[in-house]
């Protein structure tokens, strides 16, 4: 059983993937458990690439995404929940912020997407890789 859930979900996409979410939210109903959410902004604060973009552009867009974020889980979730949920918007690297986020919070799961692997993937890996590989809590992967 868990007691403290964190849903890493992919905000950069049109449309975020709503199974990864169901999936988490099932799992904290089950065991009513905290359920954390998770999306994570990438940072343009290293070398040269913040010149190329306006100022306060990165606090906008955490602004913006923590909106997208509550937005999208109350359209999946729906207003009445029978647990609360946690909004976090993190700043770099996604699986070093997931991993981060759900030490933290003493998550016991972690519940992630993964997308089907491109050739570029098994070169670098994916974030989703990544996690299972470095979690030393459990992970569970939606595809």
């Amino acid at each position: 059983m868990s007691s403290a859930i964190l849903c890493a979900i992919d905000m950069s996409e049109h449309s975020p993937d709503k199974r990864v979410l169901e999936e988490a939210a099932k799992l904290a109903r089950l065991d009513g458990a905290q359920l954390d959410v998770i999306t994570v902004v990438p940072d343009f604060g290293a070398g040269e690439i913040p010149d190329f973009f306006p100022k306060n552009y990165h606090a906008k867009a955490v602004e913006e995404t923590v909106s997208r974020l509550k937005a999208f889980v109350k359209s999946v979730l729906g207003e009445e929940l029978p647990f609360k949920v946690r909004h976090e918007v993190a700043t770099g690297k996604v699986y070093q912020e997931v991993l981060h986020a759900a030490e933290l919070a003493g998550s016991d799961l972690i519940v992630i997407g993964s997308h089907r692997p491109t050739a570029r993937d098994y070169l670098l890996g994916t974030n989703a890789a990544k996690v299972v590989r470095h979690a030393e809590v459990s992970v569970y992967v939606v595809r």
